[in-house]
């Protein structure tokens, strides 16, 4: 799996704060101006348009893809909880009211 997020996205902080994503086998590529790979990565799956629009955005490793924030902390914790890693409570749900949750 593969995990798309950028620094100042409210939602993606969520998401590295509630989860040990190295620990579950998910690579974190973050979107920048310093980073052409991430660009690429994302464009090879045809998911720039998509990232536009929300971010974070999940690659499973069926290629398929969430952009959903709810579906993707769900499909998060499925993979946490196979592995038996452990998840923080998230106490509450961000919001990206600056819109700063897109490319």
């Amino acid at each position: 799996m593969t995990l798309f997020t950028k620094d100042d996205c409210v939602l993606c902080e969520q998401i590295k704060k509630q989860f040990d994503l190295q620990a579950m086998d998910v690579k974190i590529e973050v979107l920048n101006n310093h980073d052409a790979g991430a660009l690429a990565h994302l464009a090879w799956h045809r998911l720039v348009e998509t990232a536009r629009k929300r971010l974070p955005l999940l690659v499973l490793d069926d290629s398929s893809s969430v952009d959903e924030f709810s579906r993707i902390e769900r499909h998060l914790t499925e993979r946490a909880q196979e592995r038996g890693v452990t998840m923080q409570a998230s106490a509450t749900r961000a919001a990206c009211e600056s819109g700063s949750c897109a490319l």
